[in-house]
């Protein structure tokens, strides 16, 4: 039966099957993505950015796993985020380090931003290069101004501190739910020592419990100064207020950075450094964010960053906003102040972050809001530019070793399979040419780059196709050993070899899943191309190689012993075929003398 169906096979069916999906790929490249044809490379390949991140407490204990396990895990999302390709987020100890290939590594310097983004009241503004006098006590008043307590508001959206209200901005068209950027105050109220006058009362939306979501260092020596910058610039006591907003430096370093307790009020700096604020305890947390988007601004150029908040966070946004019209808000990231918009009306929807913004920043914020926020504080990385010239030495030194290995393969193929060996070559090119344009297919859908792992991936699935030739080969032969002739022989053998190349493809296929499953970095990459390559190995040897031996069994020319290399086998089967008649003479005439 597997004779008799193998003479009805339609070779031409599977070529043209074949060639086919090889005009389909090659379309998709041509005309899609530009037409650009060559694939994604990896950072050894082609060079790229490292961005090493060190978590604050690094000096003492380190860091919990955990936690630090759940900031690499955030930090990847940012990176999906960012349509980043071929780029790596990996532990080294107590640190994250980023590997971005290409140009895009400078978008690769924020992700490391804790992203803590929180909504505060601003009690008090000054510019950052107010100063003490020299000799003059910080609680007390630069100028001699009348005594005040700094966090008044007079009816009527005054000035913090009795100032009288200054001039309102022309009028400009604004769209629903918009809080609007106001330019840093000139000339804020004059500071003065703090007076018995009550405490002005806290704002009506709920605020977190005290110590609620205050993150803590693990390094006594860092959480010793952490404590005492939350005794001074968190403290309640106007006066300890006073004194830290004017000693802050908004040019230093900021070690309070991720560590600011929500519950508290706080005095810090705006982003670009220009100002200094007292704000109070935080009312709604970023982590109350259900979307953020980076938008053009709809009054005028610039950017904004569009927020949609949950539920119970979008109810407490909209009763404050709706009591506190005409005073200023803070949007404080990571303890700086990214802007202070004027509320102009009462927003009961979605609320906009206005600020010095281009879009790459805009674009940055939102990812970042959009992903969470890190659970540990990190020193701001510094971007490394990562050569590309050892890789591609190592890359041209691993492309000459393989080339000189399939030489040495093509060669033993002629002279131990001859026909059959032109057809292994052929076999390889063919799959070589798919191969290169799924490569470059995966690029441009999902962002695949190829590295020196893939490509040591490539070389040995090479040797797995091969492996799938040999065993059609030697399973044909032995058939023909057997007694039968090439052209009969070629069905039967390919029945009971596809079993044998199946199986093994499939080990090597789970070995591949399994180590991309489990392995992380350059290995998934070799895991990958391996899997891959697997598949379009079946893909060459059930669509090329078979047809083309049944092409040539049926030739007469081609198909002809001495030429197709089996020569030796055609021998051997044809005293096998003579024996056989000879045997069964002997076993009739034994049978006779028996009777």
């Amino acid at each position: 039966m597997a004779t008799s169906s193998g003479q009805h096979v339609r070779p031409w069916r599977y070529l043209t099957a074949f060639l086919g999906i090889v005009v389909v790929l090659y379309s998709l490249v041509l005309f899609t993505g530009g037409g650009n044809l060559t694939p994604k490379l990896g950072i050894d390949l082609q060079g790229g950015t490292r961005v090493s991140l060190t978590a604050r407490s690094i000096d003492g204990q380190p860091p919990p796993r955990d936690q630090l396990v759940q900031a690499q895990e955030i930090i990847e999302q940012r990176v999906n985020g960012l349509g980043v390709s071929g780029a790596e987020v990996q532990l080294d100890g107590s640190n994250i380090v980023i590997t971005v290939p290409g140009d895009e590594g400078e978008q690769a310097r924020s992700l490391g931003q804790t992203a803590q983004l929180r909504f505060r009241e601003v009690v008090q503004e000054i510019p950052a290069s107010q100063v003490p006098a020299p000799g003059q006590d910080p609680g007390a008043a630069p100028g001699g101004a009348a005594p005040g307590a700094p966090g008044d508001a007079a009816p009527g959206g005054a000035a913090p501190g009795g100032q009288a209200p200054a001039p309102e901005p022309q009028p400009q068209p604004q769209s629903q739910g918009e809080t609007r950027a106001v330019a840093p105050v000139a000339q804020s109220s004059p500071l003065q020592d703090p007076s018995p006058a009550p405490e002005p009362p806290a704002p009506e939306p709920p605020a977190p419990q005290p110590g609620t979501g205050a993150a803590s260092p693990d390094d006594p020596r860092v959480a010793a100064e952490v404590q005492h910058l939350r005794d001074t610039r968190q403290s309640a006591d106007q006066a300890t207020q006073l004194q830290a907003l004017l000693a802050l430096d908004c040019n230093a370093p900021d070690p309070l950075q991720g560590y600011d307790d929500p519950a508290k009020p706080l005095v810090a700096c705006s982003e670009d450094g220009a100002a200094k604020y007292v704000l109070g305890p935080s009312f709604i947390e970023g982590t109350e964010i259900a979307s953020a988007e980076a938008q053009q601004s709809q009054q005028g150029a610039g950017w904004v960053v569009s927020l949609t908040f949950e539920q119970a966070a979008a109810d407490a946004w909209g009763q404050y906003t709706t009591e506190n019209v005409g005073k200023q808000t803070a949007f404080v990231l990571d303890g700086e102040v990214v802007s202070a918009p004027e509320v102009n009306q009462p927003i009961w929807g979605p609320t906009q972050i206005s600020g010095q913004f281009n879009q790459e920043r805009a674009q940055d914020l939102a990812q970042t809001l959009r992903y969470g926020s890190l659970p540990l504080a990190f020193d701001s990385g510094t971007a490394q530019t990562v050569s590309a010239t050892l890789g591609l030495a190592s890359l041209e030194a691993g492309l000459i070793a393989g080339a000189v290995g399939l030489a040495l393969v093509f060669a033993y193929c002629l002279f131990y399979y001859r026909l059959l060996g032109l057809l292994t070559i052929l076999s390889l090119a063919l799959s070589g040419l798919v191969v290169y344009a799924v490569l470059i297919l995966l690029g441009r859908w999902i962002g695949f780059t190829l590295d020196l792992a893939g490509v040591a991936g490539f070389i040995i699935a090479i040797g797995i196709t091969a492996d799938s030739f040999v065993i059609f080969f030697e399973r044909l032969k032995d058939e023909m050993r057997e007694g039968r002739t090439f052209r009969s022989a070629v069905p039967r053998s390919w029945e009971r070899a596809r079993r044998t190349i199946l199986t093994a493809d499939a080990v090597s296929f789970l070995a591949a899943a399994v180590l991309y499953i489990l392995a992380v970095g350059e290995v998934r990459g070799f895991a990958f191309t391996l899997g891959m390559s697997t598949v379009l190995d079946l893909v060459v040897v059930f669509l090329v190689t078979f047809p083309l031996v049944v092409l040539i069994s049926r030739s007469r020319t081609l198909g002809k012993p001495g030429l197709s290399g089996l020569g030796a086998v055609d021998r051997i089967g044809a005293r096998n075929r003579r024996d056989k008649p000879a045997v069964g003479r002997r076993t009739s005439s034994a049978k006779g003398a028996k009777a």
